[in-house]
């Protein structure tokens, strides 16, 4: 139920990349597809530098149902997903964990979301001790709707 098209809206996230960098946040889809039943396959549209990137990862299943495990290169480089929240057809709410870090994305069927779903992404937020002064919203404008440039890529958040 989770695959199709989404538009990332939020992110609460202590990545200092990202603090550094919240002025430069370009709109982002992502493209979910199921693979053989379980795997999902994420295509990540979005612009760096004016290009339009393709990021491609796989997150695999686990026993626990609505959990996912993405694996990078190295050692202690595995991220946890977890579908925290969703209703397939307008948001869901996911945490990545890697290590002790968490983030929490919202992701949209379109590229805004109610008042009362945002209230939520905000609430699952503070529940996992984020603050919004590292809550990010994204550009609603920009989005790439094909690739200039194409990178698979593991075990980032």
């Amino acid at each position: 139920q989770l695959a199709g098209r989404w538009f990332l809206v939020g992110m609460a996230s202590r990545c200092g990349y990202l603090a550094e960098h919240s002025h430069r946040l370009e709109a982002t889809t992502v493209t979910v597809t199921i693979l053989d039943g379980q795997s999902l396959t994420i295509s990540t549209f979005r612009k760096l530098d004016g290009m339009c990137w393709e990021i491609r990862q796989r997150y695999l299943p686990t026993q626990a149902r609505g959990r996912f495990l993405l694996r990078g290169r190295g050692y202690g480089s595995k991220v946890d997903v977890v579908v925290g929240e969703t209703d397939y057809s307008t948001y869901a709410i996911l945490y990545y964990q890697k290590g002790r870090s968490i983030s929490v994305k919202l992701y949209g069927r379109t590229s805004r979301v109610s008042d009362a779903v945002a209230d939520k992404f905000e609430q699952r937020v503070r529940a996992v001790g984020l603050s919004e002064d590292v809550t990010y919203y994204f550009p609603q404008y920009g989005f790439c709707d094909s690739a200039d440039q194409f990178h698979i890529l593991d075990g980032e958040l």
